[in-house]
Protein backbone atom coordinates (compact mmCIF):
# COMPACT_ATOMS: atom_id res chain seq x y z
CA UNK A 1 0.00 0.00 0.00
CA UNK A 2 1.45 3.22 -0.75
CA UNK A 3 1.22 5.61 2.48
CA UNK A 4 2.21 8.83 0.46
CA UNK A 5 -0.25 11.21 0.44
CA UNK A 6 -2.06 11.82 -2.99
CA UNK A 7 -1.86 15.28 -4.01
CA UNK A 8 -5.25 17.14 -5.42
CA UNK A 9 -4.05 18.61 -8.79
CA UNK A 10 -5.92 21.48 -9.60
CA UNK A 11 -6.40 22.25 -13.68
CA UNK A 12 -4.94 25.56 -14.73
CA UNK A 13 -6.23 27.24 -17.34
CA UNK A 14 -3.25 28.68 -19.92
CA UNK A 15 -3.96 32.22 -20.78
CA UNK A 16 -2.49 34.55 -22.92
CA UNK A 17 -2.24 38.30 -21.13
CA UNK A 18 -1.95 41.57 -22.35
CA UNK A 19 -1.06 44.57 -19.53
CA UNK A 20 -1.92 47.91 -20.41
CA UNK A 21 -0.93 50.94 -18.69
CA UNK A 22 -2.18 54.53 -18.83
CA UNK A 23 1.44 56.01 -17.78
CA UNK A 24 -0.52 59.40 -16.48
CA UNK A 25 -2.72 57.72 -14.27
CA UNK A 26 0.60 54.86 -12.77
CA UNK A 27 2.76 57.48 -12.26
CA UNK A 28 0.23 59.68 -10.06
CA UNK A 29 -1.20 56.50 -7.95
CA UNK A 30 2.57 54.74 -7.46
CA UNK A 31 3.88 58.60 -6.10
CA UNK A 32 1.02 58.65 -4.09
CA UNK A 33 1.21 54.91 -2.84
CA UNK A 34 4.98 54.36 -2.65
CA UNK A 35 6.52 58.04 -2.96
CA UNK A 36 8.87 59.85 -5.13
CA UNK A 37 11.49 57.71 -6.79
CA UNK A 38 14.67 58.07 -9.14
CA UNK A 39 13.39 57.33 -13.14
CA UNK A 40 15.02 53.81 -12.92
CA UNK A 41 13.81 52.80 -9.72
CA UNK A 42 10.09 53.67 -10.80
CA UNK A 43 10.62 51.44 -14.16
CA UNK A 44 12.11 48.75 -12.18
CA UNK A 45 8.52 48.98 -10.09
CA UNK A 46 6.16 49.34 -12.43
CA UNK A 47 8.03 45.92 -14.09
CA UNK A 48 7.48 44.14 -10.74
CA UNK A 49 4.44 45.29 -10.23
CA UNK A 50 3.28 44.08 -14.07
CA UNK A 51 4.44 40.77 -13.48
CA UNK A 52 2.50 40.46 -9.99
CA UNK A 53 -0.46 40.34 -12.46
CA UNK A 54 0.56 36.74 -13.54
CA UNK A 55 0.21 35.47 -10.40
CA UNK A 56 -3.11 33.87 -10.38
CA UNK A 57 -4.83 30.96 -8.03
CA UNK A 58 -6.62 29.42 -10.99
CA UNK A 59 -5.18 31.25 -14.25
CA UNK A 60 -1.85 29.84 -15.35
CA UNK A 61 -1.31 33.18 -16.70
CA UNK A 62 2.13 34.41 -19.38
CA UNK A 63 2.34 37.75 -20.91
CA UNK A 64 1.84 38.48 -24.04
CA UNK A 65 3.55 41.97 -23.45
CA UNK A 66 2.88 45.09 -21.46
CA UNK A 67 1.57 48.27 -23.69
CA UNK A 68 2.87 51.53 -21.95
CA UNK A 69 0.78 54.80 -22.99
CA UNK A 70 2.45 58.31 -21.88
CA UNK A 71 3.81 61.34 -23.53
CA UNK A 72 6.55 62.86 -23.90
CA UNK A 73 7.48 65.95 -22.09
CA UNK A 74 7.60 68.67 -23.66
CA UNK A 75 10.31 71.67 -24.54
CA UNK A 76 7.87 74.76 -23.99
CA UNK A 77 8.52 77.92 -22.58
CA UNK A 78 5.96 79.37 -20.37
CA UNK A 79 5.07 81.78 -17.82
CA UNK A 80 5.02 81.34 -14.35
CA UNK A 81 2.63 83.85 -12.43
CA UNK A 82 4.51 84.06 -8.96
CA UNK A 83 8.01 84.70 -10.39
CA UNK A 84 6.59 86.89 -13.50
CA UNK A 85 9.25 85.27 -15.25
CA UNK A 86 9.23 82.75 -18.23
CA UNK A 87 10.31 79.66 -17.60
CA UNK A 88 11.84 76.83 -20.46
CA UNK A 89 10.32 73.35 -19.44
CA UNK A 90 12.98 71.83 -21.24
CA UNK A 91 15.88 72.58 -18.33
CA UNK A 92 13.43 71.42 -15.22
CA UNK A 93 13.82 68.35 -13.11
CA UNK A 94 10.63 67.39 -14.16
CA UNK A 95 11.29 67.02 -18.25
CA UNK A 96 14.94 65.51 -17.53
CA UNK A 97 13.07 62.53 -15.17
CA UNK A 98 10.87 61.84 -17.49
CA UNK A 99 12.99 61.35 -20.24
CA UNK A 100 15.45 59.22 -17.94
CA UNK A 101 12.36 57.15 -16.83
CA UNK A 102 11.05 56.33 -20.46
CA UNK A 103 14.45 55.39 -21.63
CA UNK A 104 14.61 53.05 -18.69
CA UNK A 105 11.02 51.32 -19.75
CA UNK A 106 11.98 50.65 -23.14
CA UNK A 107 15.15 48.64 -21.68
CA UNK A 108 12.47 46.34 -20.14
CA UNK A 109 11.96 42.82 -21.69
CA UNK A 110 8.09 42.68 -23.25
CA UNK A 111 7.33 46.21 -22.86
CA UNK A 112 6.26 47.97 -25.59
CA UNK A 113 5.66 52.43 -25.65
CA UNK A 114 2.82 53.82 -27.17
CA UNK A 115 3.37 57.72 -27.59
CA UNK A 116 0.85 60.70 -27.75
CA UNK A 117 1.88 64.25 -27.48
CA UNK A 118 1.39 67.06 -24.69
CA UNK A 119 -0.25 70.15 -26.74
CA UNK A 120 1.43 73.34 -26.43
CA UNK A 121 -1.59 75.39 -26.49
CA UNK A 122 -2.99 74.04 -22.77
CA UNK A 123 -0.10 74.45 -21.10
CA UNK A 124 -0.11 76.63 -18.18
CA UNK A 125 -0.18 77.16 -14.37
CA UNK A 126 -3.10 76.81 -12.55
CA UNK A 127 -4.71 77.27 -9.05
CA UNK A 128 -5.12 73.93 -7.02
CA UNK A 129 -8.48 73.49 -5.60
CA UNK A 130 -7.73 73.81 -1.64
CA UNK A 131 -6.11 77.28 -2.22
CA UNK A 132 -8.34 78.58 -4.21
CA UNK A 133 -11.28 78.03 -1.49
CA UNK A 134 -8.99 79.82 0.86
CA UNK A 135 -8.00 82.29 -1.47
CA UNK A 136 -11.65 83.20 -2.25
CA UNK A 137 -12.91 82.77 1.32
CA UNK A 138 -9.95 85.11 2.54
CA UNK A 139 -8.53 83.30 4.31
CA UNK A 140 -5.10 83.95 2.83
CA UNK A 141 -3.91 86.19 0.30
CA UNK A 142 -2.78 86.65 -3.38
CA UNK A 143 0.62 87.53 -1.95
CA UNK A 144 0.28 84.07 0.16
CA UNK A 145 0.18 82.10 -2.91
CA UNK A 146 3.80 79.95 -3.87
CA UNK A 147 4.49 77.49 -6.21
CA UNK A 148 3.66 74.73 -3.85
CA UNK A 149 0.13 75.95 -4.72
CA UNK A 150 0.01 75.62 -8.25
CA UNK A 151 0.06 72.81 -10.78
CA UNK A 152 1.13 72.28 -14.22
CA UNK A 153 -1.83 72.15 -16.51
CA UNK A 154 -0.83 69.10 -19.45
CA UNK A 155 -3.34 67.96 -21.69
CA UNK A 156 -2.15 64.74 -23.32
CA UNK A 157 -3.26 64.37 -26.78
CA UNK A 158 -3.86 60.62 -28.27
CA UNK A 159 -3.26 58.25 -25.35
CA UNK A 160 -6.88 57.04 -25.00
CA UNK A 161 -7.04 56.61 -28.83
CA UNK A 162 -4.06 54.41 -28.85
CA UNK A 163 -5.57 52.50 -25.42
CA UNK A 164 -8.72 51.77 -27.52
CA UNK A 165 -6.75 51.00 -30.84
CA UNK A 166 -5.23 48.20 -29.27
CA UNK A 167 -7.24 46.77 -27.93
CA UNK A 168 -9.78 46.48 -30.57
CA UNK A 169 -6.14 45.00 -32.20
CA UNK A 170 -5.49 42.60 -29.67
CA UNK A 171 -8.96 41.32 -29.89
CA UNK A 172 -9.90 41.26 -33.44
CA UNK A 173 -6.56 39.41 -34.11
CA UNK A 174 -6.75 36.64 -31.60
CA UNK A 175 -3.46 37.46 -30.21
CA UNK A 176 -4.47 37.52 -26.23
CA UNK A 177 -7.50 35.93 -24.10
CA UNK A 178 -7.07 38.06 -21.13
CA UNK A 179 -6.24 42.21 -21.21
CA UNK A 180 -5.48 43.82 -17.69
CA UNK A 181 -5.77 47.56 -17.86
CA UNK A 182 -3.92 49.67 -14.93
CA UNK A 183 -6.04 52.66 -15.68
CA UNK A 184 -8.67 54.59 -13.48
CA UNK A 185 -10.18 56.08 -16.29
CA UNK A 186 -13.95 56.15 -17.14
CA UNK A 187 -13.26 55.97 -20.98
CA UNK A 188 -12.10 52.74 -21.77
CA UNK A 189 -15.20 51.61 -21.55
CA UNK A 190 -16.54 51.18 -25.47
CA UNK A 191 -13.20 49.34 -25.58
CA UNK A 192 -13.84 46.86 -23.03
CA UNK A 193 -17.39 45.86 -23.86
CA UNK A 194 -16.10 45.47 -27.19
CA UNK A 195 -13.77 42.96 -25.82
CA UNK A 196 -15.92 41.37 -24.03
CA UNK A 197 -18.34 40.70 -26.64
CA UNK A 198 -15.56 38.91 -28.50
CA UNK A 199 -15.05 36.51 -25.26
CA UNK A 200 -11.86 38.16 -23.53
CA UNK A 201 -11.45 38.76 -20.20
CA UNK A 202 -11.02 41.99 -18.79
CA UNK A 203 -9.56 42.84 -15.86
CA UNK A 204 -9.66 46.27 -14.52
CA UNK A 205 -6.72 47.53 -11.84
CA UNK A 206 -7.24 50.86 -10.70
CA UNK A 207 -4.24 50.71 -7.94
CA UNK A 208 -6.90 51.14 -4.67
CA UNK A 209 -8.38 54.59 -6.20
CA UNK A 210 -12.40 54.39 -6.43
CA UNK A 211 -14.07 54.07 -9.32
CA UNK A 212 -17.56 54.52 -10.76
CA UNK A 213 -20.22 52.00 -9.15
CA UNK A 214 -21.64 51.62 -13.12
CA UNK A 215 -17.93 50.72 -14.17
CA UNK A 216 -18.45 47.01 -12.53
CA UNK A 217 -21.16 45.87 -15.60
CA UNK A 218 -18.40 46.94 -18.16
CA UNK A 219 -15.80 44.31 -16.55
CA UNK A 220 -14.87 41.18 -15.66
CA UNK A 221 -13.35 41.83 -12.27
CA UNK A 222 -11.48 44.32 -10.43
CA UNK A 223 -7.49 43.24 -9.26
CA UNK A 224 -4.80 45.00 -7.51
CA UNK A 225 -1.87 42.90 -6.35
CA UNK A 226 -0.19 43.72 -3.26
CA UNK A 227 2.85 45.42 -3.16
CA UNK A 228 4.87 47.51 -0.30
CA UNK A 229 1.94 46.54 1.94
CA UNK A 230 3.56 48.24 4.62
CA UNK A 231 3.78 51.34 2.57
CA UNK A 232 0.29 51.26 0.95
CA UNK A 233 -2.30 53.62 1.89
CA UNK A 234 -5.80 52.54 1.56
CA UNK A 235 -7.62 55.80 1.04
CA UNK A 236 -5.23 57.67 -1.18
Amino acid sequence: MNNNKSKKIIERHQIKTAILVDGGFYRKRSKALWGNKAPADRANELNEYCYKHLHDKYENRYLYRVFYYDCPPIAKNIYNPITQKTVSLEHTPEYSWMNEFLRELKHHRKFALRMGRISDTQVHYFLRPEPTKKLLRGDIDVKNITMNDLDLNLEQKGVDMRIGVDISSLVFKQQIDQIILISGDSDFVPAAKQARREGIDFILDPMRSPIKDDLFEHIDGIRTPSMYNHNIKENE
